[in-house]
C-alpha cells in the first residue's frame, strides 16, 4: 500500500545497503530537546521510576520483603527431564538473598519502578550457562527498559551468544547492566560495550557514581559495606559489584522514566555527562 511506512531506509538501488536516501531524512527526524547543558536535575531531578520497566536477572527476589515492596511478575528459568528449557512462574522466590539485594536496592532509588524478577541462580549462587543465556534471552524479547543482571560468566565458549544477546538488547533499547567480576579475571557480559559496566566504590552516597576514563568497567557506583534486603525479611550489609550495579540501573530507570525516548546510547551519554567526577557536582 502506499500510505504503508517504511521498514527500510536503504530503498534507493542506487545506494549501497544501509544508505540513507535523500526523501528519507524527514522520516529520522530527532524531537528530543536538549538543555545546554545536561545536568541531574535535568537527568532524573523529580523522577520516582513510574513507568519504566525493570528486570531483576538474578537468584529471584523475596517479593514480599518490606524493601522491596513488590513484583509485576516473576518467572523461573529450569530445565526439564529431557534438558530442555522451560519458563515457569516462580513459585519459590529468592533461593540465597542476592536477588533480593539487588531489586531492593532497584527500588530505593526509584521507588515506583515496576519490577520482574527472572530467576537463573538457584542455592548457593549455583546456575548453569544455558539457563543464564536463556534467562537473558526471554527478558530481551519481552522487552524491559532496564535488566539488571549483577552476575556473569568466565567460560568463554558463552562469550558469543551473551555478545549477541547484548547487542539485541541494545538495539531494541533495552538497557543492560551488568556487574563487573569481583575477581581480576575475564568474564562476561560486562566486558561488552553495548552494555553498562559497574564496578565498585566505597563512599556511602547511593547517587554518587563516577565514570571511568580507563574502560572496561564504565561507572563505579556505591557496593561497599551496603546496607541490603535479604531472604526472610532480614537485612545485611554486603560488598561487591552485585551492590554497585543496582545502584546504577536504579539512576538509569529515574532517567529513562523522565526522558523516555532515550536509547541506550543516549542514556550512556546521560550517565557520563552527570556521572560525580563530570558534571555531578552541578
Amino acid at each position: 500500500m502506499a500510505n504503508e511506512p517504511h521498514d527500510e531506509l536503504d530503498d534507493d538501488p542506487g545506494l549501497p545497503a544501509w544508505s540513507l536516501p535523500a526523501d528519507a531524512a524527514g522520516r529520522i527526524e530527532i524531537g528530543v530537546e536538549w538543555p545546554e547543558r545536561v545536568t541531574r536535575e535535568w537527568a532524573f531531578g523529580g523522577s520516582t521510576g513510574k513507568g519504566v520497566r525493570v528486570c531483576i536477572l538474578d537468584s529471584g527476589v523475596e517479593a514480599g520483603h518490606p524493601a522491596v515492596g513488590g513484583l509485576d511478575g516473576a518467572i523461573a528459568v529450569v530445565k526439564d527431564e529431557d534438558g530442555e528449557l522451560e519458563f515457569v512462574d516462580d513459585t519459590e522466590g529468592d533461593l540465597c538473598g542476592h536477588g533480593t539485594a539487588c531489586a531492593g536496592i532497584v527500588h530505593s532509588l526509584a521507588p515506583e519502578a515496576s519490577l520482574f524478577s527472572v530467576r537463573v541462580l538457584g542455592a548457593g549462587f549455583k546456575g548453569s550457562g544455558s539457563v543464564l543465556l536463556g534467562g537473558l534471552r526471554w527478558a530481551v524479547d519481552q522487552g524491559f527498559d532496564v535488566i539488571n543482571m549483577s552476575l556473569s560468566t568466565t567460560k568463554r565458549h558463552f562469550a558469543e551468544v551473551l555478545h549477541e544477546l547484548a547487542d539485541s538488547a541494545y538495539f531494541r533499547r533495552t538497557v543492560l547492566v551488568a556487574s563487573a567480576h569481583n575477581m581480576p579475571v575475564e568474564s562476561y557480559p560486562w566486558r561488552f560495550a553495548s552494555v553498562i559496566s559497574v564496578g565498585s566504590h566505597d563512599q556511602s552516597d547511593p547517587y554518587a557514581f563516577f565514570y571511568n576514563p580507563t574502560p572496561p568497567v564504565e561507572f563505579f557506583a556505591r557496593g561497599v559495606n551496603v546496607e541490603v534486603p535479604w531472604v526472610g525479611g532480614a537485612t545485611f550489609v554486603c560488598t561487591g559489584n552485585s551492590f554497585a550495579t543496582p545502584h546504577i540501573a536504579g539512576i538509569a530507570g529515574l532517567t529513562l522514566s523522565k526522558h523516555p525516548e532515550l536509547t541506550p546510547f543516549q542514556l550512556k551519554s546521560v550517565l557520563y555527562l552527570t556521572a560525580t567526577n563530570v558534571g555531578g557536582g552541578a
